[in-house]
């Protein structure tokens, strides 16, 4: 019946003209390919398949003028290599905040049921272990495809996305007009193995596991390679204006039909107890599936909701992954040795006998520091115990005492620096020993410069640690000041260092002075200043200057800035070292003040007030309240106190801070009044 159907279809071709038999074996394929790989239910033969495809291909080769950049013979891919240019996500790609306990579970899920104050639903969905994506449709046709890189801007990959046969190029049925649906990228094991079998007969480096091998091929700059891969994907979230509903299980349920492969494994719950099932099954029943999971992820199912939650500076407050138990394995523990980070910490690493784990061989495990050394009472020789914390970081967690025969002696912490010879010391409260020596201790030079370097900071490409290291054994750098004194005619020559590797590093040292005053400030490498806390001071301060004399209240003012991290910043601009290189990175022309079109949008309507946000919202939500309150001069605060001027009250307000408010005497404002006083 399928080849008669399909002779059929041919004959009737006599009777079209080329572009439409062109559309009709377009629209066939990719309902074909939807069957096959979205489905599971194939109804024509891989023969029949190819005839079509090769019949299609054969029609848009004599007959360019109708080219389709969505059509499905742009699934085999290109063998022309392209560069990745970056582009911003229309929303940001935030990270989920992990837990790996059942009280953990419990502890989001009361947070969420306080907050929200009425009946809510969690969707339950299973966390893939691949790299994510976020694909855009406009008039049902896949227009870009972007990696989630640095959350705010990725990669665009989209003709690489178009060699995956189960992400669809055109969809079907009552979609949106324009959306954004987000998934994974996965490599089923049955490829990873394969490939690793290929690489491991040519002696080639093997993938440590599904997820690196599925983030490198996405990444290839050859699709035709990235098709031969064989990549699969599931999509799990949807963002647009309209969406066909409120509730996220809804919507994707939506989708399905439109032509995504969406996982037929989540679950709407209505309690605590419903989670924990299905948590308990799939920790057991996921190991039966074709791709790697980690975890389960946890989400508040009205969109509504999620709104008014909100966000953390990292993560919604909405949703959480639980990650499951790591695998454990047992090996031989042969040697410690230590390293000496950026900052001057001491971590201790395990060196062991070879181990599988998790997909991956483990030879090195971290210990962390003294204290976890101690409290394991470690030999060398001893038989260990690994996991992988997440999953992702291996460490030991203890050991077999009872196969301790003839081991060697015991493992005690080093007391000096193992690079410059310093002795090490220990601030109070604090686990880790630091080598104090930083303006000549070689790693701790070495690794300031390359977070400097980093793409999330300077971004200064064609430099690594290796070139950093050479540059700094050839006594070209000291210090991030002196990257901005290289010239080409000083590197040419070095090793790997032909005339167009050094043109381009020097071109990009000379780019990076247009770097952003925030992402300046992070480069910095200040201790305990990272990427949300270098953006909150950027928007606080004018220029670097302002910021150098800030005094402990001024910094400890500003949203998320606590004394721990008001001090450290103290700290640093008081040290004369720091004084002299940030005079010698601003002769450079490095960009120490913030940007006049930053400053657009600010205001002092409420500066000197502190502020507390309770309830639900219609206008906006939590985060958008949050931001319009820091850019007209006042201060959030999460807790009502003393020093509380008003609080922003939406609907559904928790009792007790209603009460608390009411016995403080603390004005209650509502959206329409606070919106007023900003007109």
């Amino acid at each position: 019946m399928k080849t008669r159907n399909f002779v059929f279809q041919s004959i009737e071709f006599r009777y079209m003209t080329i572009k439409e038999q062109i559309n009709q074996l377009r629209a066939e394929l990719h309902q074909h390919n939807y069957n096959y790989y979205v489905l599971n239910a194939p109804t024509i033969s891989d023969k029949e398949f190819d005839d079509m495809m090769r019949q299609l291909q054969d029609l848009e080769k004599a007959h360019p003028e109708y080219m389709d950049t969505n059509s499905p013979t742009m699934r085999v891919g290109s063998d022309i290599n392209k560069d990745f240019r970056q582009v911003y996500h229309q929303y940001p790609m935030l990270s989920l905040g992990n837990t790996y306990s059942e009280d953990e579970v419990s502890d989001f899920y009361e947070r969420v049921k306080k907050a929200l104050n009425e009946e809510f639903e969690i969707c339950c969905e299973l966390k893939y272990d691949g790299t994510s994506i976020s694909l855009t449709y406009e008039d049902g046709k896949l227009i870009r495809a972007v990696t989630r890189g640095d959350g705010e801007k990725g990669d665009d990959v989209t003709d690489n996305v178009k060699t995956i046969r189960s992400i669809p190029l055109v969809l079907h049925g009552n979609y949106p007009p324009s959306f954004e649906i987000r998934g994974e990228i996965l490599m089923p094991w049955n490829v990873f193995e394969e490939l690793n079998r290929e690489k491991e007969a040519r002696e080639e480096p093997l993938f440590a596991n599904p997820r690196n091998a599925a983030s490198g091929t996405l990444k290839l700059q050859n699709s035709a390679i990235v098709a031969s891969r064989k990549l699969d994907a599931y999509l799990y979230y949807l963002l647009g204006n309209p969406l066909p509903s409120d509730g996220h299980y809804e919507n994707l349920m939506a989708a399905s039909q439109w032509g995504f492969k969406i996982s037929e494994h989540m679950k709407k719950t209505h309690s605590l107890q419903e989670i924990f099932d299905y948590i308990k099954y799939w920790d057991i029943e996921r190991k039966n599936l074709p791709v790697a999971t980690d975890g389960i992820v946890l989400k508040v199912n009205s969109l509504r909701q999620q709104r008014n939650l909100g966000y953390t500076a990292k993560s919604p407050r909405w949703a959480i992954a639980y990650k499951f138990q790591a695998e454990r394995a047992l090996t031989r523990l042969n040697q410690v040795t230590y390293q000496v980070g950026r900052t001057g910490a001491i971590t201790p690493v395990a060196n062991l006998d070879p181990v599988q784990l998790s997909g991956t061989i483990v030879k090195r495990a971290s210990l962390h520091n003294a204290d976890i050394i101690e409290g394991l009472d470690l030999h060398i020789g001893d038989m260990v115990y690994v996991e992988k914390g997440g999953e992702i970081i291996p460490k030991i967690t203890g050991v077999d005492k009872n196969a301790r025969i003839l081991v060697g002696e015991k493992v005690k912490f080093i007391t000096h620096c193992p690079e410059c010879g310093s002795k090490l010391i220990r601030y109070e409260g604090e686990a880790a020993h630091y080598c104090p020596n930083e303006t000549a201790c070689p790693p701790q030079i070495k690794g300031k410069i390359e977070h400097f370097i980093s793409r999330k900071a300077m971004n200064i490409d064609g430099l690594g640690p290796e070139t950093v290291d050479m540059f700094y054994r050839q006594g070209l750098i000291k210090d991030t000041a002196d990257l901005y004194q290289l010239r080409t005619n000083n590197i040419i020559g070095l090793e790997r260092m032909g005339q167009k590797t050094a043109d381009n590093i020097i071109k990009s040292i000379e780019a990076s002075k247009q770097v952003p005053f925030e992402r300046v400030l992070f480069a910095l490498g200040i201790r305990f200043v990272g990427e949300t806390v270098a953006k909150k001071i950027a928007k606080s301060f004018h220029d670097i200057d302002e910021l150098a004399h800030a005094d402990i209240e001024t910094l400890t003012s500003i949203d998320e800035i606590g004394g721990k991290i008001a001090q450290s910043i103290v700290s640093y601009f008081k040290n004369p070292a720091n004084q002299s290189l940030i005079e010698r990175l601003k002769a450079s022309g490095l960009q120490f003040k913030r940007n006049e079109e930053d400053l657009s949008g600010y205001t002092d309507k409420l500066a000197g007030q502190t502020i507390v946000i309770s309830g639900t919202f219609v206008r906006h939500s939590r985060d958008e309240y949050k931001t319009l309150i820091e850019k007209n001069g006042g201060k959030n605060s999460g807790s009502i106190s003393g020093k509380t001027s008003f609080i922003l009250a939406g609907d559904n307000m928790g009792p007790s801070k209603l009460e608390k408010a009411h016995k403080l005497g603390i004005r209650m404002v509502n959206e329409d009044e606070f919106l007023s006083m900003l007109s």
